[in-house]
């Protein structure tokens, strides 16, 4: 979603239920330096460059240009990060369906969600629901990485989500299986981080669908593993359309 309220508003007109899955937040758009947190906070100058650094994988470097940055700062950093948040999120979950089925992406809060999800919203994380007569899992957060977003867990944490859904019919994930042609960003050129747990629950449980994000130009934006359709349902931020399943 990353801070896509205007097209969020309308992207469950007509569907009995909207699906998230996740990152609510625009921390920064790397298509465009200008737009979130930290441009808002730092400039898009600064922007430009530590965007520069952690595609050029130089991220040791993007935390020394960051730390010093947040050192500057009026405020400390938890406190401006919060803040900026919070409005993000009273702005996104007013516009969301109702009803709303939604798990967290890695840079989401999940402490701030519940004072913000309406009745109409539903959080999953490692837990299942029935929506009309199908069987949907849904497993939130990322896998530890050196970016170090908010919600990255451990390999054996996520694991443990995974094999708490048991066999579902529709497997929801913020990120992909652990399949190359999925977790490859043809624009960032960089491997994304993928579940070998999600990979490994495909080849057991067979699901009929396995939908994710987090890739945002994913080399295949879907594919077959098994039986199973895997489904990169798009960066919503970008594009603005809503991935539709019918049945």
């Amino acid at each position: 979603m990353h801070g896509n309220t205007r097209d969020l508003a309308t992207a469950g007109d007509g569907a009995d239920a909207l699906i998230c899955l996740g990152d609510l937040v625009l921390f920064l758009d790397y298509a465009d330096h200008s737009r979130g947190i930290f441009p808002d906070l730092f400039g898009e100058e600064n922007a430009d460059r530590i965007v520069e650094l952690r595609t050029a994988r130089r991220f040791d470097e993007a935390r020394e240009l960051g730390r010093g940055l947040w050192a500057a700062l009026a405020t400390d950093r938890d406190t401006a990060i919060e803040s900026a948040v919070r409005r993000q999120y009273a702005e996104m979950f007013a516009v969301l369906h109702n009803p709303t089925y939604a798990t967290y992406g890695n840079v989401d809060i999940p402490a701030l969600w519940p004072e913000y999800a309406g009745p109409g919203t539903t959080v999953l994380d490692g837990e299942r629901v029935e929506i009309g007569g199908r069987v949907f899992g849904f497993v939130g957060g990322g896998l530890r990485t050196p970016m170090r977003t908010p919600y990255e867990i451990s390999d054996e944490e996520y694991a443990a989500k995974v094999e708490r859904l048991g066999e579902v019919d529709v497997l929801c994930s913020h990120i992909p299986p652990e399949v190359p042609e999925l977790t490859y960003d043809t624009v960032a050129r960089r491997f994304e981080r993928g579940s070998r747990a999600l990979l490994d629950a495909i080849h057991r449980t067979k699901p009929r669908y396995a939908l994710f994000g987090h890739v945002h130009q994913p080399l295949a934006p879907r594919m077959r593993v098994g039986s199973t359709e895997c489904v990169n349902v798009g960066h919503f931020a970008s594009t603005g359309r809503p991935w539709a399943m019918e049945w």
